[in-house]
């Protein structure tokens, strides 16, 4: 097994930060798409747009298919509980926020199962964006959600849990085959979710939408393309090769820019307004972000500089 880098090359930063605008995107275009077709729908075509046409000529990566089933699994449970909760209402800007749960999720799943420890700059990372959803949860409470219900809250909530484990899986095949390829990984895991969410669209769709997708504009699959093309290979695959070089409790803090560009896109391309809580949130955020990238080599200067 490769050891785990300690620090982030240029090149490995420079991945992470591109990861961020295709994944701050994402949510926006999530928006806009689900006005054309229902969310197991879009999760069918996305997937389907994922593997195809790669599929075809990438061989199976060289790992056990309970890999491949487990983390395909974990992407349909994910994006089916997205998709829903933004159909419900959920606006672009706060699910892209309060997605971001997943670093909690992550980082303890990472402690119990992976004994990944949380050191400094991680912990410091961790308490700041805390602080950052602790300013949205107030905004909740105070009744000013934004079209945030209960149930899209918990759906999301949800999403983030799955995300995190769709990291650990990650790291656990790490452990198991240090060398696979991330991008026909992910080619291949977006096979699983396919019939699974056409089903679910056959059984919960109402009767009127049931072919709603036939009479999608070409806006409509330009989003469906961007979701399968670039949010799921692209952004995976990077992801992928990124948790494949570091523990995953080093790598989730990254995912706290997603929402800074979820909301900046979302007041900008949608007309989302974003109220003094949600400022303050999006700053502790940012911050968070900022220790978890800088965090490391500060922290390893300090005690170097230490007393003895």
């Amino acid at each position: 097994m490769t050891t785990p880098h300690t620090s982030f090359a240029p090149r490995e930063l420079a991945a992470a930060l591109l990861v961020v605008v295709i994944w701050g995107l994402n949510f926006v275009v999530t928006k806009v798409t689900l006005r054309e077709f229902t969310p197991f729908q879009l999760g069918t075509f996305r997937y389907l747009f994922a593997a195809l046409p790669l599929v075809l000529v990438l061989p199976r990566p060289p790992l056990r298919w309970r890999w491949l089933l487990a983390a395909g699994l974990a992407q349909l449970a994910q994006f089916a509980m997205v998709f829903v909760a933004i159909r419900m209402g959920m606006s672009a800007a706060l699910a892209s926020v309060l997605l971001q749960t997943q670093v909690f999720f992550t980082a303890l799943l990472g402690l119990l199962l992976l004994r990944e420890p949380l050191r400094g700059a991680a912990r410091a990372a961790l308490a700041l964006a805390a602080a950052g959803l602790a300013c949205f949860g107030i905004e909740f409470a105070g009744g000013a959600g934004g079209g945030i219900t209960l149930a899209s809250l918990v759906l999301i909530l949800g999403a983030a849990t799955m995300w995190a484990v769709s990291n650990i899986i990650v790291r656990r095949i790490q452990a198991s085959q240090p060398r696979y390829d991330a991008l026909p990984f992910m080619v291949w895991i977006s096979l699983v979710p396919i019939l699974p969410f056409a089903g679910l669209a056959w059984l919960f769709d109402p009767e009127a939408t049931r072919w709603q997708w036939l009479h999608a504009s070409a806006t409509g699959w330009a989003g469906v393309a961007y979701l399968g093309w670039c949010a799921t290979l692209a952004g995976y695959a990077l992801w992928t090769w990124l948790l494949q070089r570091h523990p995953a409790n080093r790598v989730a803090p990254f995912s706290l820019g997603v929402p800074v560009i979820g909301l900046a896109t979302g007041m900008l391309v949608l007309g989302e307004t974003i109220t003094p809580w949600q400022w303050a949130g999006s700053a502790c955020i940012v911050a968070a972000l900022l220790v978890g990238m800088l965090g490391p080599r500060l922290f390893v200067r300090a005690e170097d500089s230490g007393p003895g």
